[in-house]
């Protein structure tokens, strides 16, 4: 920890120490490191603009990540808008690679401020960065409690229009920023040794048992009966009605009008009169099952 602290220090000082580069010198180490690879170009490139990646790690510690480890993520994306700036453009270099030192510290938040993974979409991202600033906004603004429903409902509804999101997500985003993550392995009581963990009070959605016994009897008649049903069909009606109801991928009325030699409008009659003979076949034998 020390020897990271001290490196953090000296990558500080190193920073400040480096001058400030004219239009006409960026230029020029960005022309070499482009044409010939110039790696002291390079150098000389990056380390002047590392001041601007520490003013920007700073503004990411309010998410509890550390600095070192932010400073270490802009200058990756310092790195990557080196490789891929034009200076032939005239665009300051700051300009260019604030863009990318941004997005780089923006995805190592995303990716290490929770265990539990967020939306990466741009929409997700931008809500997931700005939604406690527009809140505190719109709250400044109405000059009223954030915390009153009603307001809430407004303020949601307000953000998601902002930034092309649903209330929902913002509804989510604002409870996974609400607190931290918990262990579901934590029990629900620190002072009391015999207490449940909080993984016992997940409500189970599955079937129950018996549920599932009752399915699965159920599937069975079923399944016996529309056997039963599918004798009494010709042979022309079985082979539309396997074909055109029982398939995973249903055969259409010309496929199976050209296999038969009929028109597909008398396939669709026989497949009519099929699922109608089915019909008076196993609506009896339902209620009868019903009464039972």
């Amino acid at each position: 920890m020390a020897s990271a602290l001290g490196l953090h220090r000296d990558l500080v000082k190193a920073a400040k120490a480096a001058p400030l580069l004219e239009r006409d010198n960026e230029r020029a180490l960005a022309v070499r490191w482009r044409g010939k690879h110039d790696e002291h170009a390079l150098h000389e490139l990056t380390q002047a603009h590392m001041r601007l990646v520490i003013a920007m790690a700073t503004r990411y510690r309010r998410y509890g990540l550390s600095l070192q480890d932010l400073v270490q993520e802009g200058h990756v994306g310092l790195l990557e808008a080196a490789a891929r700036y034009e200076p032939e453009r005239e665009l300051r270099f700051s300009t260019y690679a604030s863009w990318w030192i941004r997005a780089a510290m923006q995805d190592y938040v995303l990716r290490n401020w929770s265990i539990v993974r967020g939306g990466t979409s741009s929409g997700q991202k931008s809500l997931f960065f700005n939604l406690r600033r527009l809140r505190a906004k719109l709250a400044g603004a109405r000059r009223t409690g954030p915390g009153e429903p009603s307001a809430q409902r407004d303020d949601f509804a307000a953000i998601a229009q902002a930034l092309g999101v649903s209330i929902a997500d913002v509804e989510t985003m604002n409870t996974r920023l609400s607190g931290p993550d918990v262990s579901l392995n934590m029990r629900v009581s620190d002072d009391e040794p015999d207490a449940a963990e909080r993984i016992a009070y997940l409500p189970d959605t599955s079937p129950l048992p018996d549920e599932l016994v009752g399915a699965a009897i159920d599937g069975d008649r079923i399944h016996q009966r529309l056997h039963v049903a599918l004798d009494e069909l010709t042979d022309r009606e079985r082979h539309i009605l396997n074909a055109r109801q029982l398939n995973e991928e249903p055969a259409t009325l010309d496929v199976i009008g050209g296999e038969l030699g009929i028109s597909k409008e008398r396939v669709r009659q026989i497949e009519a009169r099929a699922i109608e003979k089915l019909r008076r076949i196993l609506m009896p034998a339902a209620a009868t099952h019903a009464v039972q």
